[in-house]
Order: structure tokens, then C-alpha cells, then sequence
């Protein structure tokens, strides 16, 4: 079918369609949703999926757009800013290069996906799924807390996210000292939606006279996306090179692969230093990409423009400022003018 040609790699088609609503969604809000299951670009599996749960078309869209957004925040001061295009591919050839960055976008698109159908489960949208009621009426009450509330049902996203990404719910690592690109992508992909699950924490109500705290009931929340994308992130600054399977051969002494742990990220090939722009590799290059002159980070002029330098601009900034309330009734403020110098890479 279609989805074969354009994407080769099946766990790939998922990631697009992921993508190709994201692009949708931006182009015209609600625009995945008036196409319906039919006229997008899904497999066979997935148009049987999405008929049987059109509801969930919206969240699809929420998570591919939470999960970009996050992508574009925790790389804002990197060479690499999680850059996208104007088109359904959106990430380009960073999909399919096997770096570290294809690592991280697969786990942060697998858990924009949960977190988004477990909002939407807790929020009462959907007849699927509601509040997480395994652990109702637990806890220590002669200690003065019980569990109740509303807990967040991460199990039903989770699931959802692996049935369309993936269409497995099998440990996808292998013993045979190496991995493809699809169970690379799968493990990563099982990596975000665990990241969900690690993040969680506990909220508790105080019940009692005049507030007192006689009794808590507490229950499971998931971790605002923010705090998701910073575990990731962290992830990838540990990320773990493995052996490509179809390498083996030419590298026996790779074939007792290490232990990966299921909450790591992996990845095959080193990432280029993407200083320069490359349209064949998809990559955008650090020209013109603003910098800080003073600081010794990722976002300083040194590191950021590749030791190429950089230009200075002065840039005028007007705002209000020395901001008075008036008797009776308004604010009168002052306009300020000042000049900045803004850096920007050669």
C-alpha cells in the first residue's frame, strides 16, 4: 500500500501519521479529525484501529503537538533545535539516521501520545477509559491517608500508544547482539512511554476540622510534559550506542551487546556536528541561529556558530515602563527605549 512505499519501515508510518496530524493541526485545527480514519495515511491496522476509536483522533493531534513543542523547548540552545519542516514529514531524514536525536524524538512522540489520551481519560472525555481505580480504598488509614481522587489511568494511553506505534507489547530487545532500525525505534518508543510512569507522583487533600489534615486522600498524577521532556532529555545526554544487527558479521567482538535497560535511550550511528548546513543529511546548519556571547553553554557564540564568530546587531526595544495607578481609575506609564546587542552566528 501506500504507507510501504513512502515510508519502507512499518514502526516509521506510525511515527509519520503522528507527524502528518501535528502538520494538520498547525495548517488548520481540527483538519485530522474532518478527514476521518479513511483519507490519512494510516496501515491497514491502524484505519481498524482508528475506526474502532475515532474519539481519539483529537488526542493523536494534542500529543503530536505537546510532543514537538517539548522536542523544540529542551533543544531551543543546541546546534541541533529539534528544527521541523513545513510538510507532513515534519523531521526530515532525522527520522530514519539512527543518532541519538532520532532516539529522542521517538520516546517524546510515544510519550506525548499517553500523556495526552490519559489527559483526556481523566478530563471524563472518553467512554473507554476514566479514572485509575486499582488502588481506591488502599492505603494506611490508621496512618491518616487513603487512596481516592482521581487517579490518572496512564495503563489505557500507554497501551493505546504502543497498539498504534508500535503494534507489539513484547520486550522488543534482542540476544542476538544486535538491533534494526525498527526494534531501535521500538525500544526507544517504550522508553518515552516508561518515562511517563517514572515521572509520577503523589497528590494528597487534607480533610479535617478547620483544615487540620485529620485525613489525606491522595492519589496518582502524571508529572506536567515539561518534567517528561527534561527525563528525556537527560535520557539522551545518556544515551547508549548499540550494535546494528546486519553489522554483526564484520563485528564479532560487538556480539556480547551490554545490557540495556528499558528506561534508556539507544542509538546506532554518531550524530553529525550539524555546524553546517547539509540538505542531503537534512540538516539546517547554526548560521544565522542567535547566540550568547557570555556564556560558556551549548547557547554561547564559541560553541553555538562552530567557532566560525558571529555578527553583532543593535536592536531597539520599546516597552512601558515607570507604571503609576492613577486616582480614580487608570495606569499611566512612561515608554521606555532601550538599545541591545543581538548576536547571531556567521
Amino acid at each position: 500500500g501506500m504507507e510501504t512505499r513512502s515510508c519502507g519501515v512499518r514502526h516509521m508510518c506510525a511515527l509519520t501519521l503522528l507527524l502528518v496530524c501535528v502538520w494538520l493541526g498547525v495548517t488548520s485545527p481540527g483538519a485530522a479529525e474532518k478527514l476521518g480514519c479513511s483519507n490519512l495515511p494510516l496501515s491497514p491496522r491502524q484505519r481498524e484501529l482508528c475506526r474502532r476509536r475515532p474519539f481519539l483522533l483529537p488526542s493523536i493531534q494534542d500529543g503530536a503537538r505537546l510532543a514537538v513543542a517539548e522536542c523544540q523547548s529542551q533543544f531551543r540552545h543546541e546546534r541541533w533545535n529539534c528544527s521541523t519542516n513545513q510538510e507532513p514529514h515534519v523531521f526530515g531524514r532525522e527520522l530514519t539516521s539512527g543518532t541519538k536525536e532520532t532516539a529522542f524524538i521517538y520516546a517524546v512522540m510515544a510519550a506525548g501520545l499517553v500523556h495526552a489520551v490519559t489527559h483526556s481519560c481523566s478530563q471524563g472525555n472518553m467512554t473507554e477509559c476514566g479514572c485509575d481505580t486499582r488502588l481506591r480504598g488502599g492505603g494506611s488509614v490508621a496512618e491518616g491517608w487513603h487512596w481516592g481522587g482521581c487517579s490518572d489511568h496512564i495503563q489505557y494511553g500507554t497501551w493505546f500508544s504502543r497498539k498504534f506505534i508500535d503494534n507489539t507489547v513484547k520486550n522488543t530487545s534482542t540476544s542476538r547482539g544486535g538491533y534494526t532500525l525498527s526494534t531501535m525505534n521500538q525500544h526507544n518508543s517504550e522508553a518515552g512511554r516508561q518515562a511517563i510512569d517514572k515521572t509520577m507522583s503523589t497528590d494528597c487533600r487534607c480533610h479535617g476540622i478547620s483544615g487540620s489534615c485529620a485525613v489525606k486522600t491522595c492519589w496518582r498524577m502524571m508529572a506536567p510534559f515539561e518534567r517528561i521532556g527534561a527525563y528525556l532529555k537527560d535520557r539522551y545526554e545518556h544515551s547508549v550506542q548499540v550494535t546494528e544487527r546486519s553489522r554483526r558479521k564484520t563485528r564479532r567482538k560487538d556480539q556480547h551487546r551490554l545490557h540495556v535497560d528499558k528506561h534508556q535511550l539507544i542509538f546506532f550511528n554518531k550524530s553529525p556536528n550539524y555546524c553546517l548546513e547539509d540538505r542531503r543529511r537534512g540538516v539546517a546548519g547554526t548560521r544565522g541561529r542567535r547566540c550568547n556571547r557570555t556564556s560558556t553553554g551549548p547557547d554561547g557564540c564559541n560553541l553555538l556558530c562552530c567557532g566560525r564568530g558571529y555578527n553583532t546587531h543593535v536592536v531597539r526595544h520599546i516597552q512601558r515602563c515607570e507604571c503609576k495607578f492613577v486616582w480614580c481609575c487608570y495606569v499611566h506609564c512612561r515608554r521606555c527605549e532601550s538599545m541591545n546587542d543581538m548576536h547571531t552566528c556567521k
